[in-house]
C-alpha cells in the first residue's frame, strides 16, 4: 500500500481526530458525537447536511486525505459551527450563493486561521491574489465576529461582489449542498434535535470549565442561541401531524334543477379528502408519572383531538391491555393507576409493532427511567414528564418532547 493510499484510508475514519478533540476542544467534540459520518464522492470536499430526520457530515477521502491534521481540526469546528447557528437548517437567503460565503465569514472568524484549509474565507484577511478581486478587497475590509444576516447584506450592497459570488467564485472550501431542501416541519425537528446538542455541549463546557479554543465572546453567542428552547408543544405537534394518513369521502351537492343528472337527479358527486390518524399512548405507571403530569400531558393532546385518534394503555414490565381507554377530545382523563411494577420499554415496543395495523404511531408517556427498547417498526414519540431525561440515546427517527411546567406553576401546584 502506497504512502498516499495508506493516508486516505486512515483518513476514512474520523474517530481518532474526534478522540483527540475530546481532550482540547471538548465543546465541538460533544457535537461531533452526534452526527453521521459519510465517506463517498458524492461532494468534492466535506459538507453538513440535513437527511432523513437527522444531521450528517458528507466527506470525500480524496478532499480529507490532502489535509494535515491541524486543518482536519479545522474543518470539523466549522461544520459544528454551521449546525450550531442554524445555517442548514434554516430558510436559506436569496441567492444562495451569496448566504453561503456570508456563512463562512460568520464562523471563520473565530476558528484561527492557521486551521483553516485553503480557500477558507475570514473577515480582513484574504490571500494577496484574491485580495484583487471585488470579493476579496470587500472581506478586507470587513470587521470579524457578525452574523450570516449581516455579512450577507454587505457583500449584495456590492455589485461587483455579489455577481463575482454568483459566477462561481467565491471560494470556501466546505459544500453547502443539500440545505433548504426538506419540509417545513422536517426542518423544525431537525432544529430542535440540533439545538438539544449544542445545548448539552454547553452545558457540558460550562459544567467542566472547558472550552478549548471558543474565544469568550463565542460562548456569550451560543449561551443566548440554546437558551431559546424548542417548546416541547411543536415538537408534539409536529409528530402528530406527520404521523396523518389522507382519507377520502364522498359528497353531494345541489345543481341546477335544469340540468338533472340521469342517476343522481338534482345531486352531483365530489370527493372530499381529509387528515386523521390514529395514535396509541402508553402511560408509564412509574411514580413519578401522576395526576399532575397527565393532566399537563392530556392538556396539550386534547388541542390535538380534532384530527387525532387517541387509545391509551397502562404499562410497567408489560402492557396493560385490559386498560386500553380510547381517549377523545371532551372525555376525562383515562383511569390514573392499574399497574405498579417496574419500567420495561421492550414490551411497549413489541405491543405497538403488533398493532402497527391499528396505529400510525405511539407516544410514550413517561420519566425515562429505563432501558433503551428495540428499534420500532412505527412512529415512536418520547413525551418525558417535566424535570426528567431519558437514560439512553433515543433513534435517530424518533420525537423527543420534555414537558415543561408553565410558568408559576409546578406539580405541587
Amino acid at each position: 500500500m502506497t504512502d498516499l493510499n495508506r493516508r486516505i484510508e486512515n483518513q476514512r475514519d474520523l474517530s481518532p481526530h474526534i478522540l483527540r478533540m475530546m481532550f482540547d476542544e471538548p465543546f465541538f467534540a460533544r457535537i461531533l458525537r452526534g452526527i453521521n459520518m459519510e465517506f463517498g464522492k458524492a461532494i468534492p470536499t466535506a459538507g453538513v447536511m440535513v437527511k432523513d430526520g437527522d444531521v450528517h457530515m458528507l466527506v470525500n477521502p480524496d478532499f480529507v486525505s490532502s489535509l494535515s491534521d491541524l486543518h482536519i481540526k479545522g474543518l470539523l469546528k466549522h461544520e459544528c459551527f454551521h449546525l450550531a447557528f442554524e445555517h442548514c437548517t434554516s430558510r436559506k437567503l436569496e441567492p444562495h450563493s451569496v448566504a453561503n460565503v456570508a456563512a463562512d465569514l460568520a464562523i471563520n472568524s473565530d476558528i484561527p486561521e492557521c486551521e483553516l484549509p485553503e480557500g477558507g474565507l475570514v473577515p480582513g484577511q484574504v490571500s494577496e491574489e484574491f485580495s484583487q478581486t471585488p470579493l476579496g478587497k470587500l472581506i478586507a475590509t470587513l470587521p470579524k465576529h457578525e452574523s450570516q444576516e449581516w455579512y450577507f447584506t454587505k457583500i449584495m450592497q456590492d455589485e461587483e461582489a455579489t455577481k463575482q459570488v454568483e459566477e462561481g467564485d467565491g471560494e470556501g472550501f466546505d459544500d453547502h449542498g443539500g440545505w433548504g431542501e426538506m419540509s417545513e416541519e422536517e426542518r423544525e425537528l431537525v432544529k430542535g434535535k440540533i439545538k438539544e446538542a449544542v445545548a448539552e455541549a454547553v452545558k457540558e463546557a460550562d459544567r467542566n470549565g472547558k472550552w478549548g479554543s471558543v474565544s469568550g465572546k463565542m460562548r456569550g453567542k451560543l449561551r443566548e442561541l440554546v437558551s431559546k428552547e424548542v417548546d416541547w408543544r411543536v415538537i408534539l405537534k409536529q409528530f402528530c401531524g406527520m404521523s396523518k394518513r389522507g382519507s377520502r369521502s364522498t359528497t353531494w351537492t345541489n345543481v341546477n334543477t335544469t340540468h338533472i343528472h340521469p342517476v343522481y337527479g338534482p345531486l352531483a358527486t365530489g370527493t372530499k379528502r381529509g387528515y386523521t390518524s390514529s395514535i396509541a399512548v402508553y402511560i408509564d405507571q412509574s411514580g413519578s408519572v401522576g395526576n399532575k403530569e397527565l393532566e399537563l400531558a392530556f392538556g396539550e393532546l386534547k388541542s390535538l383531538a380534532k384530527h387525532t385518534e387517541f387509545t391509551t394503555f397502562h404499562f410497567d414490565t408489560e402492557v396493560d391491555e385490559k386498560s386500553e381507554f380510547a381517549w377523545k377530545k371532551n372525555r376525562g382523563l383515562p383511569p390514573m393507576r392499574t399497574r405498579c411494577g417496574g419500567t420495561d420499554f421492550a414490551c411497549v415496543t413489541k405491543h405497538a409493532n403488533k398493532n402497527r395495523s391499528r396505529f400510525d404511531g405511539y407516544i410514550i408517556i413517561t420519566d425515562g427511567e429505563a432501558a433503551k427498547p428495540p428499534v420500532s417498526k412505527l412512529k415512536r414519540c418520547w413525551m418525558l414528564v417535566p424535570s426528567t431525561r431519558l437514560l439512553f440515546t433515543p433513534d435517530k427517527l424518533d420525537y423527543v418532547s420534555n414537558m415543561k411546567w408553565p410558568k408559576g406553576k409546578s406539580a405541587a401546584a
